[in-house]
């Protein structure tokens, strides 16, 4: 107990350090696709032109998604990987509601050796509560 009090901040020091040294790995999500921010999404999107892929359902992305975004059910993913194709060494920021499904989606992904996919950590939430632009789809009537 002697020992603790007097070299509390070397402890401290030796904690904050080994906390530092895991954070990389922590950041990581699942089959080591990184999660990034919607800020950081953002910016993937401007300077890297990364595509965005909604993984969401039907009404969820008619309900409101990212500008631009591609949207492919999870469930369906697997079997409409041919279409993205094009994308396979491009950037791919994948997103869902809360970022769980598009983990999956990420995850997918990867193993169909697409190189640079994102997880959008928090998914559409974090990008709204970001105050980030969505689009609405809107249903024509016909008269």
């Amino acid at each position: 107990m002697e020992f603790i009090k007097n070299n509390v901040l070397l402890i401290g020091l030796a904690l904050g350090s080994g906390i530092m040294l895991l954070l990389p790995t922590l950041k990581k999500g699942a089959g080591g696709v990184p999660n990034i921010s919607a800020a950081e999404a953002v910016t993937l999107i401007n300077r890297s032109h990364a595509i965005v892929i909604d993984v969401r359902d039907d009404a969820e992305f008619a309900s409101g998604h990212v500008v631009d975004a591609k949207h492919i059910p999870l469930g369906k993913l697997a079997e409409r990987l041919n279409e993205l194709k094009k994308y396979q060494d491009k950037p791919i920021l994948v997103n869902c509601q809360r970022g769980m499904r598009s983990a999956k989606a990420c995850d997918i992904l990867r193993k169909a050796e697409y190189k640079q996919v994102h997880n959008l950590q928090g998914g559409l939430d974090a990008w709204l509560e970001a105050k980030l632009p969505i689009v609405k789809e809107t249903l024509i009537k016909s008269s």
